[in-house]
């Protein structure tokens, strides 16, 4: 499932995965402490990410005190530390592990999916542990899953991650060129997973609405679930009260399909991030908050980090 890292979160994962050794052998409940540690520690040190998670929140939650927002924010990093403990422990972890690690909620539903000869399209976000959800799948059904994946800096960085995302067999597309694979690989009957809750160009995108709010998201698991009639899953794998994982399956979407395919291609992409906005409701302090979701129409929501952005265009114009 397609992953992005913000700097902070791409930093720390490269500082962990060289001493994930140790970390390995933590049990659960070590993995916990440790990581909401670590997660209050860029909680009171990164002021920039906690900036945005902030501003993210009081946009989408008019109506929350600045005492939850507060409590809240400080959450989303303590979840994020556990998260990236987690991530570092993976590539020690055996298939016994990773069943042992995660309970399945709706597996009727996602039994019957990944049993259709037609292949299925798991849609998702950057809630829990993303990173679960495709390794638990491909190890409890004994069959591979493709996900859609970014390419990140450095690539020491970006093979250790693609290690990690193709273990058990699982097929790691490249984001800037998946959309042809995506498709072959649906002809074959393969699971796909796709994270869809960050954004996309405008000329990439369709216009709908993630908590009220105008954003541009991707059409494509639309359009494939469209031109191959295959089933559209949405799957997430939270962090519960005990810290344990559990991937969630919900039932099959009822797309629209009519004769009007831009019509139906919105009215489908919409329903996804419905999906998506209902999840992160559920476990609010389990999503990724640092991202600049809705910096396409609200721009001012960002203006410190788009303007340094912007000086750093004329900056290399310039050299």
């Amino acid at each position: 499932m397609e992953v992005a890292e913000s700097d902070t979160s791409r930093d720390m994962i490269e500082f962990l995965a060289k001493r994930s050794s140790w970390i390995a052998r933590l049990d659960r409940r070590h993995i916990a402490r440790m990581g909401k540690l670590l997660g209050l520690l860029a909680f009171m040190l990164d002021n920039r990410h906690r900036r945005i998670v902030r501003r993210n929140l009081r946009f989408t939650h008019p109506e929350w005190s600045k005492e939850r927002i507060r409590k809240t924010t400080r959450s989303v990093y303590q979840n994020m530390g556990v998260t990236l403990l987690e991530i570092c422990q993976i590539p020690f972890l055996s298939r016994e592990d990773i069943l042992q690690r995660v309970r399945l909620r709706g597996g009727e539903t996602l039994t019957e999916a990944m049993g259709n000869p037609a292949g299925v399209i798991m849609v998702s976000a950057h809630l829990g542990n993303w990173e679960m959800a495709p390794l638990f799948a491909s190890c409890y059904f004994r069959r591979p899953v493709a996900a859609v994946a970014r390419r990140v800096r450095p690539e020491t960085l970006n093979r250790w991650l693609l290690g990690l995302r193709g273990r058990f067999g699982n097929i790691i597309l490249d984001k800037e060129s998946a959309l042809p694979r995506m498709a072959r690989l649906l002809r074959r009957g393969m699971a796909l997973g796709i994270l869809i809750d960050q954004g996309t160009m405008r000329s990439e995108g369709l216009e709908v609405k993630f908590f009220g709010k105008t954003v541009t998201a991707t059409p494509a698991p639309a359009l494939l679930a469209r031109r191959y009639n295959v089933p559209v899953i949405p799957a997430f794998c939270v962090r519960e009260a005990d810290q344990q994982l559990t991937l969630i399956a919900d039932p099959p979407l009822k797309l629209q399909r009519s004769d009007d395919l831009r019509a139906d291609l919105i009215a489908n992409t919409q329903m996804m991030t419905d999906a998506i906005e209902r999840a992160i409701r559920a476990y609010p302090d389990q999503w990724f908050w640092f991202h600049k979701r809705w910096k396409r129409h609200y721009p001012h929501l960002y203006r410190e980090d788009l303007g340094r952005r912007l000086i750093r265009k004329r900056k290399n114009r310039q050299n």
